[in-house]
């Protein structure tokens, strides 16, 4: 019981702190899940990003629901999925509250832009360390690259491509041109 209410209360504060959304959540998982609590490791919680971007949902909300099963099964699941949700739905409904009376005030607005800069750079924080721990080879990179290109040119395509279809390709490829870290063990070994 004692760990359920820690998972409850761990993601209830991760929850009331997570401006930017999943990515953004990243360093703050990583540091209290991963290093202080030793509850996952870096390529769990990676492996859950990658698992919650191609799942319904928040990305946050999804790696929270993920760890939680890890821990506790259903239970944890459950019990993690709504310490994560506590906090941004008494944020919401206190900016509802009060919010519509102080939007047009100049300090307010200052404030959110200064929140939007520092929710980028949270972002890229992620991204960066997302980078480095799942581009580990060149066939990785060759996947990453054509993703990368082919979303920042989307635009020029005649045709859309759609994120889904991206993970999708991107894990064929893998599956048929990529090896395995067993693989790459076995390998150096002989």
């Amino acid at each position: 019981m004692k760990e359920i209410l820690d998972l409850y209360l761990a993601f209830l504060r991760i929850g009331f702190v997570n401006f930017g959304g999943g990515y953004a959540m990243l360093p703050l998982l990583e540091k209290d899940l991963v290093t202080k609590r030793g509850w996952t490791t870096m390529d769990k919680l990676t492996d859950y990003y990658a698992i919650g971007q191609c799942t319904p949902g928040v990305i946050a909300l999804n790696v929270s629901t993920f760890i939680g099963y890890s821990r506790k099964g259903i239970p944890g699941a459950i019990t993690a999925t709504l310490g994560f949700l506590t906090g941004p739905i008494m944020i919401i409904l206190a900016i509802a509250a009060f919010l519509t009376n102080f939007a047009e005030i100049p300090a307010v607005q200052h404030a959110f832009a200064g929140i939007r800069v520092c929710v980028c750079v949270l972002i890229l924080n992620a991204i960066l360390k997302l980078r480095k721990k799942s581009v580990p080879d060149r066939v990785s990179f060759i996947v990453y690259l054509a993703v990368f290109l082919l979303t920042a040119f989307s635009a020029l395509l005649p045709f859309a491509i759609p994120a889904a279809g991206l993970v999708i390709g991107a894990g064929i490829f893998g599956i048929f041109f990529g090896k395995s870290d067993d693989e790459m063990k076995k390998g150096g070994a002989a």
